[in-house]
């Protein structure tokens, strides 16, 4: 819904290219697309490392109603919190320069602007409830959106469990 059916209907009511950028020099016409399928890609890759995690490693799924039983820190979670919102982001941002529409760019902050309210002040509430002192260890070593390059290494002295 969010990375198609969604930016499909605001293509399809606005137009693509409101912001006429593919009228400008030949470079731009060049780096624009390239610039836009490298975030779509990195976002795709982060969903499905993220799905690809629970579906295979955790048996469960990212849904509500069948969560995992236990912290992930392993993964793409050993590089970023919230691989799936990152790589939402990711993937509308990516829409928004290869369509250059501002609408879409509309959309993509509708998303972060969302996110950057509901993430604090209830998933991470409820994943502190959930696991504690682990998540915060967690927290304070891993970004919630922007990837580490380097791995978090768990340090077993600092786990509670």
């Amino acid at each position: 819904m969010v990375a198609l059916v969604i930016p499909a209907a605001i293509v399809y009511f606005t137009g693509l290219g409101t912001l006429d950028l593919w009228q400008q020099a030949p470079v731009v016409r060049f780096i624009l697309p390239m610039l836009g399928a490298l975030f779509i890609i990195g976002g795709l890759y982060l969903m499905v490392m993220t799905i690809r995690l629970f579906m295979v490693e955790e048996k469960g799924t990212i849904m509500p109603w069948n969560p995992i039983q236990r912290l992930i820190v392993q993964g793409i979670y050993r590089h970023v919190r919230n691989p799936m919102i990152s790589g939402g982001i990711c993937i509308l941002f990516g829409e928004a320069i290869l369509a250059t529409s501002l609408p879409l760019m509309g959309w993509f902050l509708f998303f972060v602007v969302v996110n950057a309210v509901y993430i604090p002040l209830v998933e991470e509430r409820g994943l502190v409830k959930r696991f504690g002192e682990d998540y915060e260890t967690y927290r304070r070593n891993v970004p919630r959106w922007i990837p580490r390059l380097s791995p978090w290494k768990v340090d077993p002295s600092e786990r509670s469990k």
